[in-house]
């Protein structure tokens, strides 16, 4: 990916509980990138029962390993496999029929026991190897053909990876320009070359990058979460998430393209079909770890959370599902500029890869043992949500470990120099949860205040053995200073509609108890509503800093509301 190169340059889960990835009638696929630059990944038969196991059913390769490719065999899997940057400046010059051999020896060998519907040529050749920047289309064409002269011209497609840098401007949307160095010599012709063979554009986003090169951005509008949306003054379009508009400035992008078929005024013709082939999110990632702080397992939760929702459910979904109106200003599956195009999205990545430059490494939905990164299920049936709850969690303290091995554990996690550890100042003498005064009670404070704050991670209550996981509140836990979220009615109703949708829908909270005829539906207001959904959200993450913000619609409160007969509780 070369991550710092792009920065300088612009700009799950729990662990009983499965991913799904769904498709939808008129909707659009989710699948991972499944690569290999690690030294403890679990081999090919294994990965593909974790993929089988989590109703994955598309999947991208960066190279034909053959050890891979017979065990996607018979799964139904779709793969998409590629044609290196090495193997590229051999496939464009197409001495000896290499690229029929190519298709033949890494394709059709498989094909179709091997669901093959994919092959990208090459992977961000503009950024990695723009040397081979005038062989690319030329290497795209004779894949194109050895696969029509096999007849597998319909089912398998030819595209490219280009990253999203390869715009120039790309904000606002309607900006959106490919580079001058590019775009005449490479894009146009590769974009009608798509266009003739009823392929796609792949494109590379990383949007969390753009954030950080960009002052003042809400991190609200990266991770899908409620916000005041940003404005195209040249389109007139509100963008309430910087993934649809850096999508549509993709689009922009190309129907600027002149074409050798169709133009007009220098521009490329729109149709009742948009006029430009379909853009393929190639990779579309958010680390859980490091990048200034932006990486988190909770982040990364909540931008998967968002996206799945997005492309399987457009705009409305599993909002529409809890009974509340959807997120955005728009109630279909597109984007501001493409309402009626389908999302295809491959995540990066399936494992954290340790062999990956450190900025890449940290991108998985899995660790290479196969244990979730991310503490809490997204089902993505529902469109990026469990369909309930999120399950609750805790870090005690293992009396059996013994208290030699809790005080070494104790003083780890209270080491709080760097601000990453636990917050232990409420277990000093004389503070409300010094007593108990035993190493027990005092560890499994300050385990569960580490836990909380690392995202619920697995490893983030190990503590060397001393740590365990439980599902159930700890009776007799001691809670120091109790609060809850709860609607601002000063922002009106439409703002807080927005907000309840977010947390009944991407947001995951549990709405059971609002929807009509169970026991908090009355009274029947935005505010009591909001009100209960925005605490579940809060409390489902720990309180976490920055979770009860609602773009200005929540507000903590120290004193225990009750809306009717409902209290709302200080825990999840």
């Amino acid at each position: 990916m070369a991550l710092m190169s792009r920065l300088l340059l612009l700009l799950l889960l729990g662990a009983a509980l499965p991913i799904l990835f769904f498709t939808p009638a008129e909707g659009g696929e989710v699948g991972v990138c499944y690569g290999n630059v690690a030294t403890d990944l679990p081999d090919p038969a294994s990965v593909v029962q974790l993929l089988k196991k989590n109703g994955i059913t598309m999947v991208r390769i960066y190279d034909t390993d053959p050890t891979v490719l017979r065990s996607l065999a018979n799964t139904g899997i779709k793969v998409t496999v590629e044609l290196t940057n090495e193997e590229l400046p051999l496939a464009a010059a197409d001495q000896n029929n290499f690229a029929l051999q190519w298709v033949q020896s890494n394709v059709k060998a498989y094909y179709p026991a091997t669901l093959i519907n994919g092959v990208t040529v090459g992977n961000e050749v503009f950024k990695e190897a723009s040397q081979l920047n005038s062989q690319l289309v030329p290497a795209m064409k004779n894949v194109q053909a050895a696969l029509a002269k096999l007849g597998m011209a319909d089912a398998v497609k030819v595209t490219t990876p280009i990253a999203f840098d390869a715009l120039n401007p790309s904000f606002p949307p309607s900006a959106g320009t490919f580079r001058d160095d590019i775009a005449l010599s490479v894009m146009s012709p590769m974009v009608d070359f798509l266009q003739q063979t009823g392929s796609y554009l792949m494109v590379n986003f990383y949007p969390y990058l753009a954030y950080l090169a960009t002052p003042g951005m809400s991190i609200d509008y990266l991770l899908f979460r409620p916000n005041n949306g940003v404005l195209d003054t040249g389109s007139g379009q509100t963008y309430f998430s910087l993934f649809d508009a850096q999508l549509d400035a993709v689009y922009y992008a190309m129907e600027k393209l002149p074409s050798s078929s169709m133009h007009v005024g220098g521009m490329r013709k729109l149709t009742a079909g948009g006029g430009t082939p379909e853009v393929h999110h190639g990779e579309e990632g958010h680390p859980n770890k490091g990048h200034g702080g932006v990486g988190t397992p909770q982040n990364a939760q909540d931008f998967m959370a968002g996206l799945t929702h997005q492309v399987l459910q457009g705009n409305s979904g599993t909002a529409a599902a809890n009974g509340h109106r959807p997120l955005t200003a728009s109630a279909v599956r597109g984007t501001p500029h493409r309402p009626n195009a389908d999302l295809n999205v491959y995540i990066f990545a399936l494992f954290n890869e340790n062999n990956k430059p450190e900025d890449d490494q940290d991108f998985g939905l899995f660790y290479p043992n196969q244990q979730p990164v991310y503490p809490n299920p997204i089902d993505f049936v529902h469109g990026g949500t469990s369909g309930g709850p999120l399950q609750p969690s805790y870090c005690v303290a293992n009396a059996a470990v013994g208290d030699a091995a809790l005080q070494a554990a104790l003083d780890f996690a209270c080491d709080n120099r760097d601000g990453n550890r636990a917050d232990c100042s409420a277990i000093q003498p004389g503070q409300p949860c010094f007593e108990p005064d035993t190493k027990l009670a005092h560890a499994s404070y300050a385990f569960n205040d580490y836990y909380q704050k690392n995202g619920r991670v697995k490893s983030a209550c190990d503590f060397s053995g001393a740590g365990t996981i439980v599902n159930q509140a700890p009776s007799g836990a001691c809670d120091p200073s109790p609060s809850w979220c709860v609607a601002n009615a000063a922002v009106g109703d439409t703002r807080l509609q927005a907000a309840l949708d977010y947390a009944c829908g991407p947001g995951a909270a549990n709405c059971t108890d609002i929807q009509p005829g169970a026991r908090c539906f009355d009274p029947d207001t935005k505010v009591a509503h909001a009100s209960f959904a925005f605490n579940s959200y809060y409390q489902l993450r720990g309180r976490a800093t920055g979770t009860c913000d609602f773009a200005g619609a929540g507000i903590i409160v120290q004193q225990a509301p009750k809306i009717g007969n409902c209290v709302l509780p200080s825990t999840a």
